[in-house]
This record gives C-alpha cells, sequence and structure tokens, in this order.
C-alpha cells in the first residue's frame, strides 16, 4: 500500500466538512441539519402501526431492531424499506431524526447476507459527525451477521485509512472529498464491485460544493447497482444528481420542504444595536 502522497491532509476537503457544521439556510431553502439521531419508534405520526416482520425483513434484522428498542419502524422507515427490497433505487425526502438511516441501513444490510461481499455499499454524507453517527448504526444493526465499516472522512490520517480500506470492508462511510483522495491515491482501491451507493443529507453535500467530488465518484462505481438518495429539500441541485444517479427510482416524502425539525433547538440571542 503506497503511502507517501496519502500522509498530507486535504485541507480544502477538512474546511469543506467545517462549513457544513456552521450551516445556515441558501438561496435553495435547504433547511439547517444538525445529526441524524434516528430513533425507529414511529412516534411522529399516528399511522396504522406495521411491524419490522411485515416488511420483509429477515429475523435476524428485526431482532436487531428490538434490541435497540426500536417498537416500529418510522414513517419513512415503512415507505422506503419494502420498496428498497423489491430492488428499487429510492430517493427518500426527510429530516433529521426521521429514522432515515435505519430506512437504508436495513435494506443494504439484508442484501449483504444474501449476496456477501467486500465493498459492498458506500455512504456518501457532507460531515465527519454524520458518517460516525452511520457507522454506529450499521454496526449495531449488523453486529450479529459480524458487518465491518470503515469511515473514510478529511482530518483523519490518509496511512491509516488506507490500512483499514486494505481489510476491505463491507460498507465504506465515507464524505465525497476523501474518498475521492483515495481513489485517486490509494494503490489497488477502486469501487468497481459496489452494489449500493446512498447519498445521504444530498442537499448539504451539494450546498458544500461537492459536485466535482461526486461526478468523479460516480464514474467509477458500477451502473448495475441500486442507489439511494436521502435529501431533506428537493432542490434543482438535488433533481440534477438524481438524474445523473438513479435509475427509475421511487420518491418517498416524509418531509416538508419549509418544516422545521421537531428535535432542533433553537435559540434567540438580542445583540445590542452598537456591537
Amino acid at each position: 500500500m503506497s503511502s507517501s502522497e496519502s500522509e498530507t491532509e486535504n485541507l480544502s476537503d477538512m474546511e469543506q466538512e467545517d462549513r457544513a457544521n456552521a450551516y445556515t439556510e441558501s438561496d435553495d431553502e435547504v433547511p439547517k441539519n444538525g445529526d441524524d439521531n434516528d430513533s425507529g419508534d414511529g412516534a411522529e405520526d399516528s399511522e396504522k402501526t406495521v411491524t419490522w416482520e411485515e416488511m420483509g425483513l429477515i429475523d435476524t434484522l428485526c431482532e436487531a431492531c428490538k434490541a435497540l428498542k426500536w417498537k416500529a419502524p418510522s414513517k419513512i422507515q415503512r415507505e422506503a424499506i419494502p420498496l428498497a427490497l423489491q430492488g428499487k433505487d429510492v430517493i427518500g425526502l426527510a429530516e433529521t431524526g426521521s429514522g432515515k438511516t435505519g430506512a437504508f441501513a436495513l435494506p443494504i444490510l439484508q442484501a449483504l447476507l444474501e449476496n456477501p461481499q467486500r465493498y459492498f455499499a458506500v455512504v456518501l454524507t457532507p460531515t465527519r459527525e454524520l458518517a460516525y453517527q452511520i457507522s454506529e448504526q450499521f454496526e449495531a444493526l449488523g453486529a450479529s451477521i459480524g458487518v465491518k465499516c470503515c469511515v473514510i472522512v478529511g482530518g483523519m490520517d490518509m496511512v491509516s485509512q488506507a490500512l483499514q480500506l486494505a481489510r476491505k470492508p463491507h460498507i465504506i462511510i465515507a464524505t465525497p472529498g476523501r474518498l475521492v483522495d483515495h481513489l485517486e491515491n490509494t494503490k489497488g482501491f477502486n469501487l468497481k464491485a459496489v452494489k449500493y451507493l446512498v447519498m445521504d443529507e444530498a442537499d448539504r453535500i451539494l450546498n458544500l460544493d461537492f459536485e466535482v467530488e461526486l461526478d468523479k465518484i460516480l464514474k467509477v462505481l458500477p451502473r448495475e447497482r441500486r442507489t439511494f438518495l436521502f435529501s431533506a429539500t428537493m432542490t434543482k441541485k438535488v433533481k440534477k444528481l438524481e438524474r445523473a444517479s438513479l435509475k427509475d427510482p421511487v420518491k418517498v416524502e416524509v418531509s416538508s420542504k419549509y418544516q422545521t425539525v421537531e428535535k432542533l433547538l433553537q435559540y434567540y440571542v438580542f445583540i445590542p444595536a452598537k456591537f
């Protein structure tokens, strides 16, 4: 594994990710998102309760959900999981805290059980923090089946990340900039066999000007794959990404474009006029 070039951190990737943490609404009206705290308890709506088993999940994953005290699927999970299990590309419009990580993690884990292989799925996220949260969800849900995850983000040592990639994990969770760094600089690393691509919080990814990196990633992924795109809003950039990356997708929508996330704490700060 060549490491001479990879020891230098990608500062532009770090700066872009740090901007995400101080992100404010843009002209595309992408709302501010916090950490993805997926509860999966189905408490945000009053529709008929559906069990994990009724959605087609295998017993192993149903038990994993119950072990995490996810009593019933959330709305986005009820809508997206059956479609994903049918092998469809899915666009999910859902805000933070809606259970969207489970909505894509569970179908991917079920497919992994049916067709085990390394480098099975790639999940793209806008920030380091979200990448680690998603990794924790995958590892918790897939603990009984031995799923191996790798987090590839800016601000971390490239050499140690390259060693993790050399162990060929099942799931790679990455920010676009750092993933491109490894595709271009880590010897022997490629995504030719990937079966699933997830773009989580796609509106935030695009708002950070990662379009060039996304284009590079899409070019090296196999066409015969399943793709899930999750976003809080459907902006023009997200629509363009949809056309470029998904095949006959089915859209599920459980969020309003201007809705404020209920779990987001907001504060007013009064500042003197002459401050």
